[in-house]
């Protein structure tokens, strides 16, 4: 499924709308051994292919709270960037 959401993304990604849009993907459930690891997840997302915007992946875990604020940063540094 997740190249599934990846092509969706890319979808989503062409819209005139969202031209001028940042991109921040949180990798969930990193407190989990099944989890994919945030390059995987990129890979998979195709992400590594975006060039006409910024973008970043934050693995976190909506459980504990690891990763959420880094993610929610770098989301600020890069509000209308």
């Amino acid at each position: 499924r997740v190249e599934e959401s990846g092509m969706e993304l890319n979808k989503l990604l062409e819209e005139e709308r969202l031209a001028n849009a940042s991109l921040l993907v949180f990798a969930n459930k990193q407190d989990l051994v099944t989890a994919l690891a945030p390059g995987e997840l990129s890979a998979a997302l195709t992400l590594h292919g975006i060039r006409d915007r910024k973008w970043q992946i934050a693995g976190c875990s909506a459980k504990t709270g690891d990763g959420v604020e880094a993610g929610l940063e770098w989301a600020c540094a890069n509000l209308g960037s």
